[in-house]
């Protein structure tokens, strides 16, 4: 079984997405253009850090495969990016950028957003 198929299966058992979206994940995941969007690349995980600022405590910490990358931007909104530009980070990507791409500091929220990619 593939990593990208066990990454799923591991957030259904973890509550982060249902059956039925796990569902849509590996049969978009299988079919033959899901994975052309993103190349191989020797990059295996893009990881999304937001912490608090005042407290440094993490508020979100996802780590996403590198081959569902392009079945999830099938699923999120842009505009539920806050001002982060996911066909840019997927650009870099297939570009073969490597590390901290995304480094922002919203004093006004009071977050701090890394994307790192692995």
């Amino acid at each position: 079984m593939s990593q990208e198929k066990l990454q799923i299966l591991k957030m259904v058992q973890e509550g982060k997405v249902t059956a039925d979206e796990a569902l849509k994940l590996i049969e978009a995941l299988e079919s033959s253009d899901a994975g052309a969007a993103i190349p191989k690349t020797s990059a295996q995980w893009l990881r999304v850090r937001v912490t608090d600022s005042k407290t440094a405590k993490p508020k979100v910490n996802v780590n996403l495969p590198i081959g569902l990358l392009s079945v999830v931007t099938k699923f999120v909104k842009m505009e539920d990016m806050g001002g982060i530009n996911l066909n840019e980070i997927i650009r870099q990507i297939k570009e073969g950028a490597r590390g901290k791409i995304v480094d922002v500091q919203d004093e006004d929220e009071g977050v701090h957003v890394e994307v790192v990619i692995e």
